[in-house]
C-alpha cells in the first residue's frame, strides 16, 4: 500500500493536513464497480492497471472531505500532486465518488455535481472509448464546468448559468485559473481549449 502524507498551510495560517492513498484495486472495490456498471469484461484496461484513491479535498462550505477516485496507475501520482495542489490553492469541490455510485450513469453522476475519473463508457456522441475508459481523465464539478456542443447547447440545465464563462464562483474553470494551470503542468489537456465542442469539466491524457 502506497501513503502520501502532505502537510499544507492554508492562507489563514491555520494548520491542515492532506493526505492521500493509492491502492490497488481491492476484491470490495471491484465489487463496487461490477454492481455499479462501470466496468465490466471488455472494457479497455484490466482492473490491475486501475488504481483506487481516497483524498481529502475541500468542500463548497470550506470543510474537509473525503473523496474516492479511481484512475490509471500510470497517472495516480500525478492526480494525487494535483489534488494537493488544489487543496493548497483553496479550490473547492462539490463531491467526489465512484460513478459506480451513480450505477455507471454519467449523466446523474454530472447531475450530482459528482468530480469522478473512471467510467467504462462511449465518448460523448461517438462509438469509440471514452479517455475515462482508460482512467486518464477526470471531470472537475461538472455543472459549473459544463460540455457545451458546437452549436452552443447545454444537456444540463443547473449548468445553463455557467455558460458565460466569467470568474463568478471559484469552482469555475477558465483557462487562466490556477486550477486550470495545475492539470497543463503535469501533461494534462484541457476540453476548454477544444475549438468548437467545449468541455470545460473534462481533464486527460
Amino acid at each position: 500500500m502506497r501513503k502520501i502524507f502532505l502537510l499544507t498551510i492554508l492562507t489563514t495560517a491555520l494548520f491542515s493536513v492532506f493526505n492521500a492513498n493509492i491502492t490497488p484495486i481491492t476484491p470490495a472495490i471491484k465489487e463496487r464497480m461490477i454492481k455499479g456498471n462501470s466496468w465490466h469484461k471488455g472494457c479497455p484496461i484490466s482492473l490491475k492497471n486501475l488504481r483506487y484513491i481516497n483524498v481529502i479535498y475541500h468542500s463548497f462550505s470550506g470543510e474537509d472531505r473525503v473523496g474516492e477516485l479511481i484512475v490509471n496507475k500510470d497517472i495516480a501520482n500525478s492526480i494525487v500532486l494535483i489534488m494537493e495542489e488544489l487543496y493548497n490553492i483553496g479550490y473547492p469541490i462539490r463531491q467526489m465518488r465512484l460513478v459506480s455510485d451513480f450505477n455507471g450513469d454519467d449523466w446523474k453522476s454530472i447531475e450530482a455535481d459528482n468530480t469522478s475519473a473512471f467510467n467504462c463508457r462511449r465518448a460523448t456522441g461517438s462509438n469509440k472509448w471514452s479517455r475515462h475508459s482508460f482512467g486518464k481523465a477526470i471531470d472537475i464539478n461538472p455543472i459549473e464546468n459544463p460540455y457545451v456542443s458546437r452549436t452552443g447547447y447545454i444537456s444540463h440545465k443547473k449548468s445553463l448559468k455557467y455558460r458565460k464563462r466569467v470568474p463568478n464562483h471559484r469552482a469555475v474553470l477558465l483557462k487562466n485559473s490556477m486550477a486550470t494551470q495545475i492539470f497543463k503542468r503535469y501533461g494534462f489537456k484541457w476540453g476548454g481549449d477544444w475549438r468548437y465542442t467545449k468541455d470545460y469539466q473534462h481533464f486527460f491524457k
